[in-house]
């Protein structure tokens, strides 16, 4: 696929990975913060009633979370793409070409 259509698709097989991925991902951080914590999350860690301990390791781990997540929801949809097309996706170099 070439041009504007294949950007389009790309960006549909990519949301397609990247929706349900970020949402299983903020919800296995809730529950593992609700298991770790026996408490919720913060809502809003940025809060001035949430202590910054609290905030910080809310930071910390849903950062980590949400930035995992997007890298197996990107080579997901990468590697889904490649195996339909045959080629990779617009915009994304193979890392073992020059």
């Amino acid at each position: 696929m070439a041009g504007t259509a294949g950007r389009i698709g790309w960006k549909i097989v990519a949301a397609a990975f990247a929706v349900p991925t970020g949402i299983a991902v903020r919800k296995a951080i809730e529950t593992g913060w609700r298991k770790t914590k026996h408490d919720d999350p913060p809502k809003n860690p940025a809060a001035p009633g949430t202590g910054w301990s609290e905030a910080l390791v809310w930071a910390v781990v849903s950062g980590i979370a949400v930035a995992s997540a997007r890298l197996v929801a990107a080579r997901g949809a990468a590697a889904t793409w490649k195996s339909f097309t045959g080629k990779l996706p617009p915009d994304v170099e193979d890392a073992s070409s020059p």
